[in-house]
């Protein structure tokens, strides 16, 4: 299948719509600030009761007339444009393909020469996150603002986790025998001579919270590193590679080491990024343990790991450290380590960072295209291949006229080999002039020593918002469940010359807009889309795992101090007082108790959602969930929490 690599089929029809569009966007702009100004967040306002001088007021009213004035002036000229830009949308392609060229060893033809379907197996992460990238006027209805700044943050958040080395950190101790909150760290020294961050063994310090101190000031020398910020891997320990370390936990110190193991003066963990640019969001200051800083995800409950120069004086080159261990015997006990939850058969955790080695990336409401080419430009720095621009505009056949695309976005480290993107023709309201829909796609992740290719199938979808119409919901999943099953026929291979393909995962990713615990949400819940793919947070229709938590936030206590840095929102959350106050939970529909929480169930609204299937794998494979976390490293940024998933797929004759 050819990939579209931009809009439109030829150069004439791309210029006419750069020249149709360079005539919309300054009335487009002019609204969305005039209609911003008019719509502050809980910061802004918190910042005007601060200002005794009552500066913003006086802005507003000395710009408003300015903007209308402007907006009167830029209107004949935006409907010249409109006139040319509708019609140009029915040639436009449902997408844009990115792929980023030069990415040497680590590019996604690297990678596929690594698995070839032996051995015992090969992990695939996956994240999903709604994003709420909207014009800024539209953002501000969720208590967010500064769109194209975020994207930007965004973007080097997302790769500064996703590039860390993963090393996971296992407590030993009698009272904790659960994997640490820190399994996603990464150990790296200062700078060597190159200028690279290098992993290196080091001296590991059990503390019992974050070590910042106090509201004083940033402290570089209390922070974890974050891995170097291009997405290249430390010279320590590869994407591909998964360290095991050991911290005991024995005595009344909490697994503390002797004093003299502290490091000398001076050492610290170095940031992988430099400094924000201007016109920053709230979350842009750095602060004590802020994580959300630009470029630096640092400092969270996940940096309990301390960088320590080894004895090498932190060249990089290993270290006699007994306090580090790569031993078999540490893996076992690993392996064979209690669980917070006994039945469970994975890993779960809130966790500061995103996975490292992430492999896939969906994302939902990445509606600004200004902000989507931000956001692509700062993943390219970690994903190779990239879908962007999703979706229809204008009037389309049967649907209503669309004033924005689907908000799907879509980044692969592995190679995309087909991809199909379809619109809900049921949307309704408000939600109609967005082009919801789902993105189909297959990507290639090995090839067998027979030459058959190893794929996987992934779709990333954003279902109806508005929360009284359920039965549109249950139309789009049926839609949903019938356009994958074209998809993976239309595409699937079996020909004598084209080789029969191994597929090993099937995955669903998205922002379905209900919960599995809502009593309104009882038609959504009993979808047959949930006896076909598995739901790790999920018992049953209206059961949730005891660990699972909701992923939409509270969006008036965004910008709060307890929850304005990831780590601050990881403590928050794996507290059930501070989910009780910070996440979303189902509202009382009944007149004396309209807008109170419903406090009688659940762990707040979880509507973002990562199902995966065995059903239609390659015969005697397994996919099976190994990790799955939520994550908080896009505090501040969004009001979804990102949900990360980490499937082991192998043979099951080999587990045997």
């Amino acid at each position: 299948m050819v990939l579209y690599t931009t809009p439109f089929p030829n150069s004439c029809l791309s210029a006419l719509h750069c020249v149709s569009w360079a005539l919309i966007f300054p009335c487009y702009w002019l609204l969305d600030r005039l209609l911003a100004s008019f719509k502050p967040t809980t910061y802004e306002k918190r910042q005007q009761a601060d200002d005794p001088c009552c500066l913003h007021l006086l802005c507003t009213i000395l710009f408003t007339p300015v903007y209308l004035a402007l907006l009167v002036a830029a209107l004949p000229f935006a409907l010249v444009g409109f006139l040319f830009w509708s019609p140009l949308q029915s040639a436009r392609r449902p997408y844009v393909y990115s792929r980023l060229e030069d990415k040497g060893l680590a590019g996604g033809a690297a990678l596929l020469g690594e698995w070839k379907g032996t051995g015992a197996g090969k992990s695939f992460c996956f994240a999903t996150a709604n994003l709420c990238l909207l014009p800024d006027s539209l953002a501000r209805h969720n208590n967010l603002f500064n769109t194209q700044a975020r994207a930007k943050e965004i973007g080097q958040r997302i790769r500064n986790g996703a590039a860390r080395p993963q090393i996971k950190i296992y407590i030993d101790s009698p009272t904790n025998t659960s994997i640490s909150a820190a399994s996603f760290s990464s150990l790296v020294s200062p700078q060597g001579g190159d200028g690279v961050a290098r992993a290196v063994p080091g001296t590991i310090k059990r503390t019992a919270s974050v070590e910042y101190k106090g509201d004083g000031g940033r402290h570089p020398s209390d922070e974890a590193a974050n891995g170097p910020a291009s997405g290249e891997p430390a010279d320590g320990c590869g994407l591909e590679d998964a360290c095991i370390v050991r911290i005991g936990g024995g005595g009344e110190d909490g697994g503390r080491p002797p004093e003299g193991d502290d490091p000398a003066p001076g050492s610290q963990a170095r940031n992988g990024a430099g400094g924000g640019p201007k016109g920053q969001t709230p979350n842009h200051s750095q602060r004590d343990g802020d994580s959300g800083s630009l470029g630096s995800p640092s400092a969270s409950r996940e940096s309990l790991v301390k960088a320590r120069a080894g004895p090498d004086g932190g060249n990089g080159e290993p270290g006699a450290n007994s306090k580090l261990l790569y031993k078999a015997s540490v893996v076992k006990k690993a392996a064979a380590r209690k669980r917070r939850h006994p039945d469970e058969a994975f890993d779960h955790e809130v966790s500061a960072f995103f996975p490292a080695n992430l492999d896939f990336l969906c994302l939902q409401e990445v509606f600004d295209k200004r902000a989507a080419t931000k956001l692509k430009d700062q993943l390219h720095g970690y994903f190779e291949y990239i879908l962007y621009d999703v979706g229809v505009y204008g009037c389309q056949g049967c649907c209503s006229f669309k004033c924005l695309n689907s908000g799907l976005f879509f980044a692969s480290r592995y190679p995309v080999m087909d991809v199909a993107y379809h619109c809900y023709p049921n949307g309704r309201n408000s939600d109609a002039l967005a082009s919801k829909g789902a993105l189909f796609l297959k990507v290639q992740v090995g090839s067998t020593p027979q030459d058959q290719r190893i794929v996987g199938y992934i779709a990333c979808t954003h279902l109806h918002a508005l929360p009284e119409d359920s039965a549109i919901r249950c139309e789009q999943l049926d839609l949903l469940q019938d356009w994958l099953a074209d998809f993976r026929k239309s595409t699937s291979s079996s020909s004598a010359a084209n080789p029969e393909e191994l597929v090993v995962f099937d995955v669903i990713c998205g922002d379905l807009n209900f919960d599995n615990c809502s009593s309104d949400d009882k038609l959504e819940q009993q979808h047959s889309l949930f006896t076909r793919y598995k739901d790790p947070c999920r018992l049953g229709p209206g059961e949730e795992k005891p660990w699972a938590i909701g992923t939409l936030l509270d969006t008036n206590g965004l910008y709060d101090e307890d929850v304005c840095t990831p780590e601050n929102l990881q403590k928050v959350l794996e507290s059930e007082e501070g989910r009780r106050e910070y996440l979303a939970f189902p509202t009382s529909k009944s007149p004396g108790q309209k807008g109170r929480k419903d406090l009688l169930k659940g762990n707040g609204r979880r509507i973002d959602y990562m199902l995966h299937t065995e059903e239609g794998l390659c015969l005697d494979w397994k996919a099976e969930v190994e990790e799955f976390s939520f994550v908080t490293q896009l505090s501040g940024l969004t009001d979804h929490l990102p949900v990360a998933m980490r499937l082991m797929v192998s043979a099951g004759e080999e587990e045997a």
